[in-house]
């Protein structure tokens, strides 16, 4: 593992499209990704899937689609092998994932010399879920048998279908893709909900209703229940400086780099200016890197979550992000605190700020019942423990 910032490099972004509370903004590369193509298939509808992570954990939810990676000679000019224009299949209004069930596929499977299968946004989601999964390592007395033995199996979280997100479906079905355009920062109520993005304009042609069968936060479903409509925002150039189509374009380009600052500098501040992302590397694709990133759970700021494809550069080839809740974002750290101080609750408590008692009211609000003996934790003295 390792830390490190996040930047959308080797993209750029184009004016943004408004459809009522939905925003997209559009990404675009000079040049598509050499040696990487992506392309989609398609699971049938039916009960959620129960997906082997690899290490003897499960997780069930519902899959409407994977996606499959291909690298190496010849994989760039290709088209997006495999992809299906169908109906879209039933999807769920929500999704409960969860890490318990019998397994029947893994996350990232290789199918092929040069081809890798992988679930979207699931890749991302797992690393959340298993975070510090295995819960203390040490048996102290304020922890049940069963969270010594079990950890948090099993851990629950729900998400939204994007078919579900109020003027999602119209805004993906009416908006323009531009020439180069490889990805998309999605927008609900101008709160950053995902970043989409693919190696080549081709797959993002290919992949572009996908968003709608994506998952995305609590929060930014309702959202568009309660914000009918986000403004506009519209070039203003002075025409006093305009005396010729070299002037005019002139100004249409700072008007395109005063958007490109303002998008990257304070709308998606929250996903790009966290600088203690903690990425895991997955699987290795040639001179490609699959990974999942984590935040550092920063209390009462967006936290985002995501996966990626990035190549030996720096540049991301594939990106698929999610917004926690404020919820999920206590879980979260929560558990990063209870790590830190290896789930010693006094330790924790102190940390934080608080103390024992106070601190087991959070883990049970935070959704982690049944794993405190109270009847230990509110004792006023503690053999054996420092105070």
């Amino acid at each position: 593992m390792n830390t490190g910032g996040f930047a959308l490099t080797g993209l750029s972004v184009r004016p943004a499209q408004v459809w009522g509370a939905i925003r997209l903004v559009p990404l675009v590369r000079d040049e598509p990704i050499a040696g990487l193509r992506l392309d989609r298939r398609v699971y049938e509808a039916g009960d959620p899937s129960i997906v082997d992570i690899g290490d003897g954990t499960t997780y069930s939810s519902f899959i409407p689609h994977a996606f499959v990676a291909s690298w190496g000679q010849g994989a760039d000019p290709a088209a997006a092998f495999g992809t299906q224009l169908q109906d879209r299949p039933a999807t769920p209004r929500r999704a409960k994932l969860q890490t318990s069930g019998r397994a029947i596929r893994r996350l990232a499977r290789r199918i092929a010399p040069g081809r890798l299968r992988f679930l979207p946004m699931h890749l991302a989601m797992e690393g959340y879920l298993a975070l510090h999964f295995g819960g203390p390592e040490t048996a102290w007395e304020e922890w049940t048998d069963s969270a010594v033995r079990h950890g948090l199996s099993p851990r629950v979280e729900e998400s939204y279908s994007g078919a579900w997100v109020r003027g999602l479906a119209d805004s993906l079905r009416v908006f323009e893709i531009h020439p180069g355009q490889c990805g998309v920062a999605l927008y609900v109520a101008d709160t950053l909900a995902s970043v989409f993005v693919v190696p080549h304009p081709a797959d993002y042609r290919a992949l572009h209703a996908t968003l709608l069968e994506d998952m995305y936060g609590e929060v930014l479903f309702h959202y568009t229940t309660y914000v009918a409509d986000v403004p506009d925002f519209t070039a203003a150039i002075d025409a006093d400086r305009v005396s010729s189509f070299a002037d005019l374009r002139r100004q249409a380009a700072v008007q395109k780099d005063d958007w490109a600052r303002f998008h990257d500098g304070s709308m998606a501040t929250g996903l790009l200016g966290e600088d203690a992302y903690t990425y895991e590397r997955v699987y290795r694709l040639g001179e490609f890197t699959l990974s999942r990133m984590l935040p550092s759970f920063r209390l009462h700021e967006e936290n985002h979550i995501g996966e990626l494809i990035s190549t030996a550069d720096g540049q991301i080839a594939y990106c698929k992000t999610f917004r926690l809740s404020a919820p999920q974002i206590r879980r979260g750290h929560l558990l990063s605190r209870l790590h830190a101080h290896n789930w010693d609750l006094l330790a924790t408590a102190k940390a934080l700020g608080t103390d024992p008692t106070q601190l087991a009211h959070r883990i049970e609000a935070a959704g982690f019942t049944g794993l405190l003996r109270h009847h230990v934790v509110t004792q006023p003295t503690r053999p054996g423990r420092p105070q």
